[in-house]
């Protein structure tokens, strides 16, 4: 099991490039949050679908280490996303994850993302993640 803390810097060290950060973490359930601005944003001035869909992945990604441990190599074996409304151009991104099942081998979970602030979900994806072998 990690910790909020230890998975934020794990997150920081190992994935650079993500701009999505760790609110909570624990109980099988994770949220994170991302910011939108100027360059998530696609024509139509709706976030884009991979920005969604990246966050969703973190989400599953930051549960499943809340519970297994800080494990690189657990990786995203299929995501399917459903894009449900026009998420808000100036609020970030919500992504709740609740784990679903919790195995020793995959890990299945559920995001729900919402703009900040707002009621109703913008997507919901559903992952799968291979954890590799223990020794």
């Amino acid at each position: 099991m990690a910790l909020k803390d230890d998975i934020a810097d794990f997150l920081i060290r190992e994935f650079p490039q993500t701009k999505v950060t760790v609110e909570a973490v624990g109980d099988k359930a994770a949220t994170v949050r991302h910011k939108v601005g100027h360059a998530e944003l696609r024509p139509g001035g709706t976030v884009s679908g991979p920005v969604m869909m990246a966050v969703a992945d973190v989400a599953l990604y930051v549960a499943i280490l809340g519970e297994i441990g800080l494990e690189a190599l657990t990786v995203t074996t299929n995501l399917t996303m459903n894009f449900l409304r026009k998420p808000s151009p100036t609020r970030d991104l919500i992504g709740a994850c609740s784990l679903l099942k919790v195995g020793k081998r995959l890990v299945v979970g559920e995001v729900t993302i919402y703009s900040d602030g707002e009621e109703e979900p913008v997507a919901h994806a559903v992952g799968t993640y291979s954890i590799p072998p223990r020794a």
